[in-house]
């Protein structure tokens, strides 16, 4: 069976809302720049990172907040990107139905860097995230074969993320709220 060609509304630049318009666009489709990006299919290493890292953020988010993942943001006209696990405030929920966030009421963004998100991940995200408001940022890397956190937060008067900590194994962080994570869960997995 053939799959029907992707046919998008117009040539570009889009705009955040054409996501949800464009018929039949692929999975994790995200806009950067008014520009469609079409994402690679994920290693197991990123799968079990989300999912690691979802049930850690699950186990003690405060009530009036909401872990996603997958679920996209809008950062701006431009821009509407899909962060691999995502905190959001409760009251941004408005619809089951809804396909992503704005960027005011996500408190936490986790990117986990696969060979072909390296760049955009580590380099061009930080700066729109931060450029946004968002107040954390997280990146999971396999490095070495082990499993590493980055993890910054937003320097206000800067308008750009400061490196709080990095840590593979065991640790827990204060900010966003106490969370504890182990990291063997991911590594365990590769042997």
């Amino acid at each position: 069976m053939t799959a029907e060609p992707l046919r998008p509304t117009h040539a570009g630049p889009y705009v955040a809302e054409d996501l949800d318009r464009i018929p039949d666009l692929p999975p994790h489709t995200e806009l950067i720049d008014g520009n469609l990006i079409f994402v690679s299919p994920q290693a197991f290493f990123h799968l079990l990172a989300i999912n690691a890292i979802n049930s850690a953020l699950e186990r003690t988010v405060p009530p009036h907040l909401l872990v996603a993942d997958r679920m996209t943001v809008r950062l701006d006209e431009k821009n509407r990107v899909e962060p691999d696990v995502l905190v959001v405030d409760n009251a941004a929920l408005g619809s089951i139905l809804q396909t992503g966030f704005e960027a005011a009421d996500v408190l936490l963004v986790v990117e986990v860097i696969s060979p072909e998100s390296r760049t955009r991940d580590r380099k061009e995200k930080p700066g729109r995230y931060a450029a946004a408001g968002i107040p954390h940022f997280w990146i999971v890397d396999n490095i070495g074969d082990k499993t590493v956190v980055e993890v910054f937060k937003l320097d206000q008067d800067l308008g750009s993320y400061e490196l709080v900590g990095r840590f593979d194994g065991a640790f827990e962080l204060e900010e966003p709220f106490p969370v504890a994570l182990d990291l063997w869960e991911i590594d365990k997995r590769r042997s």
